[in-house]
């Protein structure tokens, strides 16, 4: 199985800390190994952390990733989700036939500097119009692992167990 990170570019701790915490429980959600975030932001690392450990899984997230270096340097998939690029329904054949074992997807907050563009193997259009980058990373998450994604069992502390009315947490014993 392809591990699947995130480059989250532009981060404001002041102005974007609820979006990208959204960012990041939805990467988890939908099977991303981790998160790379280009601003430090302690305060995200905690908040994430702390899901990972009441809800489970393997995920890892570091703050203050210098990413150019790092987009460059990544030996994998370079996917750009913008709302310019290559239609997502043309787009995702070409990145599930691109074989290597690693992909990484980079989504902006504010204007999302040129060289992104021409790093990235494929820029892909998650509609053309102006919209969240967590809708477009759910979407082209949801597509890309056929619709599948959202099967994981996180095996963690916490366990919400499907009902159609109200809430059902299980909150297994530390001991």
């Amino acid at each position: 199985m392809q591990e699947i990170y995130i480059l989250r570019l532009g981060h404001r701790p002041e102005r974007d800390k609820r979006i990208t915490t959204h960012v990041a429980l939805t990467a988890r959600a939908f099977g991303a190994k981790g998160i790379f975030v280009s601003t430090k932001d302690e305060v995200l690392e905690n908040s994430i952390r702390s899901v990972v450990d009441r809800f489970g899984g393997d995920f890892t997230i570091e703050t203050g990733t210098k990413w150019r270096d790092f987009m460059r340097k990544f030996d994998g998939i370079k996917v750009h989700l913008t709302m310019y690029g290559t239609h997502i329904d043309d787009g995702i054949p070409k990145v599930k036939a691109d074989v290597r074992n690693k992909m990484l997807i980079v989504v902006g907050a504010e204007k999302v500097p040129p060289e992104v563009y021409q790093w990235a193997d494929y820029n892909i259009g998650v509609g053309n119009q102006p919209h969240s980058e967590v809708a477009a990373l759910a979407v082209f998450l949801d597509r890309y692992q056929d619709r599948q994604a959202l099967q994981k069992d996180f095996e963690g502390n916490t366990t919400v167990i499907p009902c159609e009315r109200g809430k059902n947490v299980v909150i297994k014993d530390s001991e």
